[in-house]
This record gives structure tokens, sequence and C-alpha cells, in this order.
């Protein structure tokens, strides 16, 4: 018999905008995942999925909208929402290099210890019996991931894939009821990627709800209880990953083919240049990257070839004169 709890909302964005100046990178997105389920979120590069990864976390205050947690709104507070119970990675490692596997664990830890700054300094007896918990809980979760072995190796010295394991040991430290992922199979060979998806299996049995980004469709759609799609900012379409599969505006966001309402190549660009303005600090004013990674900037080899036929007749006509 199912509970209600298996089905019951973890996590609700409700018309999440994100707008930068005058642009705007995520529009009026809503999506609900529930406890015991792990939810993929797709789209094409500029899309808008880490700006909304960001809105769920905090790290950005959204325009519009909400974001609730268990039927509690958050405040937009990173800390106080990893206090609330939602953990997440980075598409870049954020690891502490110069310290060891166990350290970094025990950084994720800070928000379930109550010791202050007396009781540290102090060290009395409730500390140190905090500390001892603190750090059998980082080594279960090094054993869990399979890097108990090694936690006193600098995080640094870690090959890449065990790096992108510890950052989702430290995110569990926080003992978080819903942990999102940003790409964790970046750069890794297919055996790291079936390690991967094994091991966020192993967390939804624990009890954890996954919402996760990728840009590995095999993955995403092995791993995938729903998936979601953005496009420019926009949820697309949202389903089982047979319906996202089948459905021609994902086929064709992904190959390029214009479809009604699409982006441009110069849209996409000035979104991603105020999302990078964003994270860095400097002015909105700041010129936009050209847009390469876009299916529409994209020159063909046919068309490069032509390019340079085109250019030699001209020369050698030139030459002829």
């Amino acid at each position: 018999m199912t509970t209600t709890t298996a089905t019951s909302p973890v996590l609700e964005a409700s018309g999440v905008t994100m707008r930068f100046g005058g642009l705007t990178a995520v529009r009026s997105v809503d999506l609900t995942v529930n406890s015991g389920e792990i939810v993929g979120l797709i789209g094409p590069n500029g899309a808008g999925k880490t700006t909304f990864f960001n809105c769920l976390t905090g790290l950005y205050v959204p325009t519009e909208g909400k974001v609730s947690y268990k039927g509690t709104v958050l405040p937009p507070k990173p800390h106080l929402v990893t206090s609330a119970g939602i953990a997440r990675t980075f598409q870049n490692i954020r690891l502490f290099a110069n310290m060891t596997v166990l350290e970094n664990v025990l950084v994720g830890r800070h928000t379930r210890t109550k010791e202050g700054l007396w009781s540290a300094l102090l060290r009395g007896p409730g500390f140190r019996k905090a500390e001892a918990a603190s750090r059998e809980r980082a080594m279960e979760l090094l054993e869990f991931i399979g890097l108990a072995h090694k936690a006193d190796h600098l995080s640094r010295n870690l090959p890449y894939g065990e790096q992108r394991k510890l950052e989702i040991a430290r995110a569990m430290a926080s003992e978080p009821g819903l942990l999102l992922l940003d790409e964790p199979t970046a750069g890794m060979n297919p055996q790291e990627t079936r390690a991967t998806e094994d091991l966020v299996f192993a967390i939804r049995d624990r009890g954890i709800a996954v919402l996760v980004i990728e840009h590995d469709m095999r993955f995403i759609f092995n791993l995938s209880d729903r998936v979601a799609c953005l496009v420019q900012g926009e949820k697309l379409v949202e389903g089982t990953s047979e319906v996202v599969q089948g459905d021609e505006r994902v086929i064709a966001a992904y190959l390029g083919t214009p479809f009604e309402g699409a982006p441009g190549a110069e849209e996409l660009a000035e979104v991603e240049a105020a999302e990078a303005a964003e994270a860095t600090g400097t002015p909105e004013t700041a010129e936009a990257p050209e847009a390469t990674e876009t299916p529409e900037a994209a020159e063909t080899p046919e068309a490069a070839e032509s390019d340079a036929a085109a250019e030699g007749t001209t020369s050698k006509e030139g030459n002829a004169q």
C-alpha cells in the first residue's frame, strides 16, 4: 500500500521568473518534486537551467514567483535553504582543495551542529561529543560513496570522478530531504557515469528526493521518473522519459531546428552574458560573448567548404587581372 508521504511534494516552485535588467533568463517556471522521486531537468545551452537552480537554492532572489520546501516558503538565503533541507552540488567542482576528504565532508555538517563560538573555544564535553558524532556521520557517508579508504587524502589529489562523488557526500552531510545535482556526470567516462547513476539511485533509496540537471540524455532518461525541458527559460514540456523523448519540440530544440517562438542566437548570447555578469559581479553592459554554443550560430562543414572555395576563386580572378 502506498503511503501519503510517498507522493507528497518536497519542492514546489511556482511561477519562478528571473530577470537580469531587461533580460529574462527564467520565465514563469512551475516545477514540483515529490518525495522518493528523481526529476530530470534538461535543455540546450543557455536555457536557464542553472539560473533556475540558483533561484531554488537562494543564490538568486527570483524576480517573481515563490519556492516552497515541504509547504514552507524558503527564504532567499543559501544557508537558510540548506538548513531547511535542500542541498546542492555545482556544475564546476567547488571542493576545498587543501582540505582532506574527511574535512570536506565535515564542512557539510555545519548546519546540523549547534555548538557555538564559546563551545568551540572551551572544547568542553558537549563539543567533543558533537565533534565525534560528526566524524562518525562523515565516515558513514564516505563509506557510502566508496571513499572511506581515502579519508585522509587531500581532495585535490583525487581523480576527477571521485571529486564529483565527494561533492555529493558533502551535500548529503547536511541531511537534506532534497538533493540538487548540477551536471554530476560532466567530464566523466562511461564507467564513472554508470557508477554515478547507481549512486543517485542509492541516494533515492535512502529517502532523499533528487532534482538533476544533465546534458547526457541516456543518463537522464534512464535515471528520472519525470523530465522537464527548459528552452529560453520557459518550461517546454514535462512528463515521463518516453513522453519527453518523443516530443517534436524537444527534438527541434536539441537539433537546432527552429520552431515557433524559438530564440535566436543573439537572444541566447544576451541571456548568457547577463548570467555571467551576475555571477562575476561585472556590469551588465559587458559585451555579450559570441553564441558559439547555439545550433543556429554554428557553421556547418559544408558552408565552410563553400566559403573557402569562393575565396579561392576570387583570389585566382584577382591574380589573373
